[in-house]
């Protein structure tokens, strides 16, 4: 159980810094363009509950194989 905790803590952590760099490029480049990671992301996160899949989960999933695998599809 300790291990899906970590999971679901680094997933969290990856996403926000996901956002904050989408974030921070923009204020830094004045590009707007760089918001279109957090439009992306964002998208991610909602359509994950329907799809049961998240991208970050399946690299997670694959990085701790000794956890119970959290949306991966099925």
């Amino acid at each position: 159980m300790g291990g899906n905790i970590s999971k679901v803590r680094a997933h969290d952590a990856i996403v926000g810094v996901l956002y904050l760099i989408s974030v921070g490029l923009t204020f830094y480049t004045t590009n707007l363009d760089f918001l279109w990671i957090a439009v992306g992301v964002g998208g991610l996160q909602i359509i994950s509950p329907i799809t049961k899949f998240c991208p970050v989960y399946f690299i997670l999933n694959k990085l701790m194989p000794d956890t119970e695998p959290i949306q991966n599809g099925r």
